[in-house]
Parts: structure tokens; sequence; C-alpha cells
């Protein structure tokens, strides 16, 4: 199902569709973008070195089951995965960071968990990304507290200080909330 995420003062027309097989390069581009803009300076300098744009591509293919993207005349400008009662990541093209694509993108999540029956859904957003976490607090998520999250490599593991986020989803949908 799309949805119209023109909802800020933009005029640029945005839907939101499963992931085929043919976005994952600008899923992956806009990953590998969006995660160093998050996450340098914040996350060990030896995940840092695992996280190649090669490697957002494999963890993209992995994960077009459960990802939507955010397209504008054509063009991928982000993209969400859910797994389970997870937002697991959410990233925007710089160059439409700002337009309501990553609340447009964020509340398909939600409908997501919802729709699968979940009560509560959660992320985690790695603890120096005020800007991130900023912008869930603003949409309505609660900081839940400090976490060690399991940020996964092909050589295992590295634990990450991060903060959970969750959102009771009993609450009336987004568009329900904000009078959309």
């Amino acid at each position: 199902m799309a949805m119209d995420a023109n909802r800020s003062a933009s005029a640029e027309p945005y839907v939101v569709r499963r992931a085929g097989a043919h976005d994952v390069d600008a899923i992956a581009r806009i990953w590998h973008v969006g995660w160093g803009d998050g996450h340098v300076g914040h996350v060990p300098p030896e995940l840092v070195r695992h996280r190649s744009e090669e490697q957002f591509a494999v963890r993209a293919r992995q994960r077009l089951e459960c990802t939507w993207v955010a397209e504008s005349r054509d063009q991928i400008v982000g993209f969400v995965v859910v797994k389970r009662d997870e937002v697991e990541q959410i990233y925007v093209d710089r160059t439409a960071r700002g337009m309501g694509v990553a609340a447009m993108l964020l509340h398909k999540a939600e409908a997501e968990i919802r729709g699968a029956g979940h009560r509560r859904g959660w992320l985690a957003v790695v603890a120096g990304n005020q800007r991130a976490r900023s912008f869930y607090s603003r949409l309505g998520w609660r900081d839940a507290g400090a976490i060690m999250y399991a940020a996964g490599t092909a050589v295992g593991p590295f634990a990450v200080r991060s903060h959970r986020y969750e959102i009771d989803l009993t609450d009336p949908a987004p568009d329900d909330r904000t009078g959309h």
C-alpha cells in the first residue's frame, strides 16, 4: 500500500512500497552514508571497519522480505526494516532529510508492527546520535534506557552503547494522533 508523505512543506510526492531486489543498490548506498552520519565517532572503530557499502548490500538482500522503501520520482529516498516488533533499520537519503520521509517510514513500521499483533514496538539508537534520539522522542517514542546492542558483522557481534526506544501501539495509529 502506498502512503503520501507530503506532510511537510515539501511539494515532493512520496510513496512507500515493499522493497524488491532491484532496490538493493539504492538501499545499500543510503544505508552506508546514513550509518556513517549517525554512528562514526559513537561506535567502536573496529565496527566502522566492517561497514562497507558492499557489506550493506549483503545485509539489504538478507532483509528484503521485511523492508519498505520510500520513493519520489522513481528514486529511492529512504527505507525501513521491520523485524517482528523491532524497527531494525531506518535511513533517509541526505537529499530528503527534513522532508517528512523518516516520519512516514516510521509510521509505516508502526503499522506493520501493530498489524502483526504486537502491542509495543522498539528500536535501538546509538547513544551518541542525538539527532535520531530527538526525532524518535518528537514522534512519541519513549527512551526506555541504556542498553548494549549487539551489532552483527561477518566476524561476530560488536557491543554498541545504545538506547532502547519504545512506543505503545495500543494507542491510536499515527494519523489518528496527528489529525492527518
